[in-house]
This record gives structure tokens, sequence and C-alpha cells, in this order.
């Protein structure tokens, strides 16, 4: 498996991805309806910030994106979010999308990296970032609306670079 940045000739790899993540409703809160385009404007970040691919062969299985947190007095700070096709779920796609977002935020110089909305019912990606080094620093009650669990809490997650 590599990780690279992601191209525009990618898109047509990502957005399967990304529609069946979205369509779940089980991480993210994105409109389930959202079309392609839509995805697109939302997923695939503006520099500085970076999008990046996971590719095994010629087949993409996961995407992330990464950029500054907050602007201003917040900019010392980066986020990053995942996405992993279902069927290579479980063979550390994950963790290789999280290690080159912590690569890419540590060569940028920031200060460390918040995950603003983890849903707490997401154990494998918890699980994940806090072997990383990552800290649950706080958790919104009630402030996703799972599709099988109803209401659960959204970690706010934080590592120091």
């Amino acid at each position: 498996m590599q990780v690279r940045e992601f191209v525009e000739a990618d898109w047509p790899h990502v957005w399967p991805i990304v529609r069946e993540v979205i369509q779940a409703e089980e991480t993210f809160t994105y409109d389930p309806a959202m079309t392609a385009e839509q995805a697109r404007d939302t997923w695939v970040v503006r520099p500085p910030g970076v999008t990046a691919v996971a590719v095994e062969g010629h087949r993409t299985i996961g995407t992330a994106h990464m950029q500054t947190n907050r602007a201003g007095r917040g900019s010392h700070v980066s986020t990053a979010s995942f996405m992993v096709a279902s069927d290579a779920r479980g063979r550390r796609v994950g963790e290789a999308l999280c290690r080159y977002a912590l690569d890419w935020a540590r060569s940028r110089g920031y200060a460390g990296m918040q995950f603003n909305a983890v849903v707490e019912t997401n154990h494998a990606a918890v699980n994940l970032y806090q072997r990383l080094g990552f800290q649950i620093v706080g958790t919104v009650p009630g402030a996703f609306d799972h599709p099988k669990f109803g209401r659960v809490g959204l970690h706010v997650m934080y590592i120091e670079l």
C-alpha cells in the first residue's frame, strides 16, 4: 500500500469511498444525499491543506484530508479526517493515512493535531487514534444522531506534536 497526495484523476476512485461512508451515516455528519460535486467540494481541501489517497496496486482503498484546524490565533493546530473502503478495513489503511497526516503536520511545524468530532461508537478509530498518542480531551454528549445507537457523543481528540 502507498499513501500519496491526491491528484484530480483520483476523484472517480475516491468518490465511491466517500459516498459509501457518508451513506452509512455512522461516522460523519455529512448529508447522505450529497452529490459527487458537493462531496468533492467538501472533501478535497485547498492548499495549504492536502488531500491524500491510499492505493494498493491500481485500486484506491482510502482517503484523508488534512489542514489547519482554525484560522488566526488557532492556526498552529492541524486537523485531519479519514475514510477507508469497507472491504479494506482492518488492514491498517486508516493507520497508514493517520501516520501520513501526522507526518504532514509535523513537517509543516504544527504544534498539534485536533480531531473535532470522532463518533464515540467508532471504536476502531478511537482505539487507533489513542494507540498513536491522541487523547480524548472532551466529549460532547448526544451530539451525533447514530442510525443504530441513537444520540451518542462526539469526542474531541488531540495530540501534541
